[in-house]
């Protein structure tokens, strides 16, 4: 889209595609949306959701990825932010410092890789939901991951196949400050991803979800390489855990839920806690299956992973896909799910995922006439490298977007092997997203939270959150052991008179940087860059 033109009182906004007619008016003081072609009439949008701070939110430059059962996607590669106020001269100093700063967060998001669209194609539903015009399900995207489209081939057949992430603008957020659920029921870092096969008039698709485990528990930084999880226990965890998985099975039909975190050290409470919820809540339609991922692929012996994809084919066999022939008629309907979860959903859950999806792929292309009886996945060669990358790409998408940097363990998912240049290049994403975690992942969660409208801006409010004061420790103990150890260095350097004198001055200082540095970890919580706009403890 591309705005026509403004007067003082409205934006005149025109679709770019060819044959559109109608031209898009948003009133500059009211902020009303009404259609102005051949009829005018009020379009049923938030407006807030395309207002934020008072700015319209335009995308002015789009990338045509591919086709999707015959509809044009695009990414969207550049946007303008305009303003609804005519001039910004009436706003105090302190107001354009915070102007400029919620700005900056909206650009943040904004430049994420990950909003795709199509003008005459919902890419928020599922073929399945489509189909079945469900009226339960509410769209419910922020940012999608959709495969760079283009056809296969197997056996001289062409077909076109894709990967399509959908993240949840529910309980939106960034790792470490945004885990469990909220009181509607909604998982933090929930993603819906579907497995889309297309030939010869034929279409399938496979859906999973992945979510984080869906109780009241926190895990927020603080210095510490893996800060513990907080179980809270002060709030009746059963409503919410119902709520979540109500929501579930009204959506997908039956659940499987596959925990892969670790049964034993800071994870084990977790992997308990859920274990008990599930037995609790005492519904048949949901199954837990708990696998220590890190235990059993423990040693390079990756090849154990086959172990839980045998003890849930039977299910998966069970749950099916969603299959329409050539001619429209709906063939097989998908009546269940598996909904994976790891710590952070990212990393350990992609790898299963692809497991299971390669497992669905084999049946679908099988129905469809792409594989010969007997044939596999893993035998073709060109379709195999095309599969893996795909999923590593989804991989590395959903995990820039919550943690900050790629995704970990993708060599497996790009060759079918561990190999130490992916342990190495697993320990550098590790370091990056210790950093991040730590020191930038508040302006993250605020960029999120002000563009989802989780936090308004009030215009007659002189005093935002973003100035709340530093504490003197966030300044004061990092100075002492900064000058401390730098003292303890000059002090080796350059000797004293005697070894006596130069090993008091080297273990004074160095005392004075180890317990600085030791009440700064003690008060890690101070130190790291928290979310000002929106504090998701009280909400929650």
């Amino acid at each position: 889209m591309e705005i026509k033109h403004t007067t003082a009182e409205k934006f005149y906004i025109e679709a770019c595609d060819d044959g559109a007619g109608d031209v898009l008016a948003i009133d500059r003081v009211s902020t009303e949306v009404t259609l102005a072609g051949a009829e005018q009439h009020r379009v049923d949008e938030r407006t807030d959701a395309i207002s934020i701070c008072m700015y319209l939110i335009v995308i002015t430059k789009k990338k045509k990825v591919g086709d999707l059962l015959g509809h044009a996607i695009w990414k969207a590669t550049d946007f303008d932010i305009v303003s609804y106020k005519k001039t910004v001269l009436h706003l105090t100093d302190t107001q354009m410092q915070d102007n400029k700063a919620f700005l900056s967060m909206i650009n943040s998001v904004l430049n994420t890789d990950g909003f795709f669209f199509a003008t005459d194609y919902d890419l928020t539903h599922t073929l399945q939901r489509l189909a079945n015009t469900s009226p339960e399900f509410q769209e419910m995207t922020l940012l999608e991951r959709v495969r760079e489209i283009s056809s296969c081939c197997i056996n001289g057949k062409i077909f076109d196949w894709n990967i399509i992430s959908r993240r949840s603008c529910f309980r939106a957020g960034v790792r470490y400050y945004i885990r469990g659920i909220d009181s509607e029921g909604h998982a933090a870092n929930f993603v819906e991803t579907e497995q889309i096969v297309q030939y010869n008039g034929a279409k399938a698709s496979f859906v999973q979800t992945r979510g984080s485990i869906p109780f009241y528990w926190s895990q927020r930084p603080n210095l510490k390489y893996k800060p513990k999880p907080q179980i809270s226990k002060s709030v009746n965890h059963l409503d919410g855990f119902q709520r979540h998985f109500d929501s579930q099975i009204i959506t997908y039909g039956k659940q499987v839920i596959l925990n892969l975190v670790n049964q034993k050290g800071s994870e084990k409470p977790l992997e308990q806690a859920f274990a008990k919820m599930v037995d609790s809540l005492g519904n048949g339609m949901i199954k837990y299956v708990a696998f220590d991922f890190h235990k059993e692929c423990s040693r390079m012996r990756w090849h154990r992973l086959q172990i839980l994809v045998d003890m849930v084919a039977e299910i998966q066999n069970e749950f099916g896909y969603f299959l329409v022939d050539s001619d429209g008629t709906v063939q097989l309907q998908q009546d269940g799910t598996f909904r994976s979860n790891c710590m952070d959903c990212l990393d350990r859950t992609n790898v299963i995922q692809s497991l299971l999806a390669r497992r669905s792929l084999q049946s679908q292309l099988e129905r469809i006439g792409v594989l010969h009886v007997g044939q596999r996945i893993e035998e073709q060669a060109d379709f195999e490298k095309i599969y893996k990358n795909a999923w590593a790409d989804n991989a590395n998408a959903c995990a820039k977007q919550y943690a900050g940097t790629g995704a970990l363990k993708t060599d497996f998912t790009r060759t079918g092997k561990r190999t130490q240049w992916g342990l190495l290049m697993d320990g550098w994403n590790s370091m990056i997203r210790y950093y991040k975690n730590n020191f930038s992942d508040g302006f993250r969660q605020d960029s999120i939270d002000l563009f989802l409208g989780n936090y308004a801006v009030e215009e007659a409010d002189m005093n935002t959150p973003l100035h709340e004061p530093k504490d003197w420790k966030f300044l004061t103990l990092p100075i002492i052991m900064v000058v401390a150890f730098s003292m303890c260095i000059i002090c080796l350097l350059m000797a004293g008179d005697t070894w006596t004198e130069t090993l008091a001055y080297v273990l004074f200082w160095g005392s004075a940087s180890v317990v600085t540095a030791g009440v700064i970890l003690f008060n890690g919580r101070d130190f790291v860059d928290a979310p000002k706009l929106v504090q998701k403890e009280k909400m929650d």
